[in-house]
């Protein structure tokens, strides 16, 4: 839920740049059918009664759903930003596709928060030697913040990606400030 802040942020520093709301109905983005269509599939797997009974088709699934998503990130990588997200996103789909289908997630991480490793199918995986450690879920949020969970270099990225595309799109509304000139 590392996307949630992101859009904060996004928000927050479009705002601050004097940018306007009306700038994010400005983004042109390509192809969002099958961005949602992958989004809406994760969605689906990740909530506990498709977990419980997904079994072996979970893993083909998420990396089906992931490649759709980065697919439709590529296909965007022209607004300002988004190939940050695309990176985040391509470094995510290297650390669960050299893993098996599973994003790894360090026990150190998951006990800060108090988690373990679920029964049903999840994204998350503690592995003991995973491939790509360093880009796998190696840190957790605080306990006390909301929606706290372990996270990815690539989920940074993609949270720093979401929050320049939408600060950019604010700031380019923005009500131009022409200086006259008296002569």
């Amino acid at each position: 839920m590392f996307i949630v802040y992101a859009l904060a942020v996004g928000l927050l520093v479009g705002a601050l740049a004097g940018g306007q709301l009306s700038g994010i109905a400005e983004i042109r983005f390509r192809w969002t059918g099958l961005a949602v269509i992958g989004l809406l599939v994760q969605l689906a797997l990740f909530s506990p009664p498709v977990a419980e009974r997904i079994g072996s088709l979970g893993v083909p699934l998420y990396v089906g759903s992931t490649v759709l998503v980065l697919a439709a990130l590529l296909r965007n990588v022209r607004l300002t930003g988004m190939w940050i997200v695309a990176l985040g996103a391509f470094s995510n789909m290297a650390a669960i596709a050299l893993n098996g289908g599973y994003m790894p997630a360090a026990p150190g991480a998951l006990a800060s928060l108090g988690f373990s490793a679920g029964t049903g199918y999840s994204n998350s995986a503690v592995v003991a030697h995973p491939a790509l450690e360093p880009l796998t879920d190696i840190f957790a949020l605080p306990r006390f913040m909301p929606l706290a969970n372990v996270f990815s270099v690539g989920d940074v990225l993609i949270a720093v990606g979401i929050a320049v595309v939408i600060a950019t799109a604010m700031i380019r509304a923005r009500p131009s400030r022409r200086v006259s000139r008296s002569a």
